[in-house]
């Protein structure tokens, strides 16, 4: 993907964005937060039969469409324009990820027909309490025992945790850290809602005891995965955060233009053109970021995980001064919790430290630049 996306990538944003404004508008949105499953399964299934989201990034002998991450960038940036309420994040970003570069193809065979036919639900529980997203953080035990493997701890902070009927699970073995597959069904597992600030994303607490579960891929060798799979999620979150930021932009831009104070719209005075020429200068510089990221991560190059850490520091940092800057420009309206401003502040604020801080990903670039 290069920083000006093809015509056919074109085509596929126009596409989506249609899709999501007749089924993701803010009444949508707003009903399906109070849904008690936060999305609706209906639009999910669609997201499936009609534009083959989930199957963007499986390979066609797993039953996908065989394209790549730069077509799921795309409608990432879409839906987080549109606020989206859907695991798509967990299921088509993170899950998938780790089915495909654990290399286990039984597990692909077994599970990612499921995700690409819109049927199967999945997530990926690594952060545990402490938000340490670093291999140290993963404490979770994983036995071995006659019957196979079993579970035993919790996972605090987990994507769509309570819908999933797969939870691909961090864990920690004598051989280091490991992946697994566990059911929703199995015994001694259990998913409780969190309390969330971003209504529009749930998460939910696993508590594991006892549970049996199925090696992913090789013992021992979960972190090289996982470090793949947070690029990824990295740089899918950031152009997620572009899309917000985009349309948070655009709107305070006609409110600007339509609301007058002093016998002005508020938009021709120079202090408030000074806000929203910042406020572009931050979009299109988080835009740079993730579209240079996902074409790194494209090309398999060695920048990529520069890239990526870049790309999720600045676009977080960018949609949360965005979103702000929106509500203040709203004025007295913005301050309001009905308004929808807050809706993509509240977006910005969750994913600002989900897959590390701005902080932490600095210090990434950091070590690997040797700095």
């Amino acid at each position: 993907m290069s920083l000006t996306p093809s015509p056919e990538r074109e085509e596929l944003r126009s596409v989506v964005r249609k899709f999501m404004a007749t089924h993701s508008d803010e009444s949508q949105v707003r009903r399906q937060m109070d849904l008690g499953e936060g999305y609706d399964t209906a639009v999910w299934r669609k997201m499936a039969e009609q534009l083959g989201v989930q199957s963007l990034m499986i390979p066609e002998e797993y039953g996908g469409a065989g394209f790549g991450f730069g077509e799921l960038a795309i409608v990432l940036e879409e839906a987080g324009r549109a606020l989206l309420c859907a695991p798509l994040m967990s299921t088509a970003v993170l899950a998938t990820s780790a089915l495909l570069y654990s290399n286990d193809e039984t597990a692909a065979k077994d599970h990612l027909p499921g995700i690409a036919e819109g049927t199967t639900v999945a997530t990926v529980a690594i952060i545990e309490d402490g938000g340490n997203w670093a291999e140290d953080g993963i404490t979770l035990q994983a036995k071995a025992t006659d019957d196979g493997w079993h579970l035993t701890g919790v996972k605090p902070y987990v994507l769509d945790g309570t819908d999933a009927g797969l939870i691909i699970v961090a864990a920690r073995t004598e051989s280091g850290v490991s992946l697994f597959l566990v059911d929703a069904g199995a015994p001694g597992f259990t998913a409780t809602n969190l309390s969330t600030l971003d209504l529009t994303r749930r998460q939910a607490r696993l508590e594991f005891s006892d549970t049996p579960a199925r090696l992913l891929g090789t013992d021992g060798s979960g972190w090289e995965v996982l470090e793949k799979v947070l690029r990824v999620a990295a740089i899918a979150l950031a152009c997620e955060q572009v899309g917000g930021s985009a349309q948070v932009l655009e709107t305070t831009v006609e409110y600007a233009k339509t609301r007058e104070q002093f016998g002005r719209q508020i938009g021709s005075f120079q202090a408030v053109k000074h806000k929203l020429a910042d406020m572009l200068v931050e979009l299109e510089s988080s835009r740079s970021a993730a579209y240079f990221a996902t074409a790194a991560l494209e090309s398999d190059s060695d920048d990529s995980s520069v890239a990526a850490s870049i790309a999720k520091s600045y676009c977080s940092t960018a949609f949360y001064d965005i979103a702000a800057e929106s509500i203040q420009l709203h004025g007295g309206i913005g301050f309001t919790w009905e308004h929808t401003a807050h809706m993509y502040f509240k977006r910005a604020r969750g994913s600002h430290s989900l897959f590390g801080t701005p902080a932490y990903h600095r210090a990434l670039i950091a070590a690997q630049l040797g700095v």
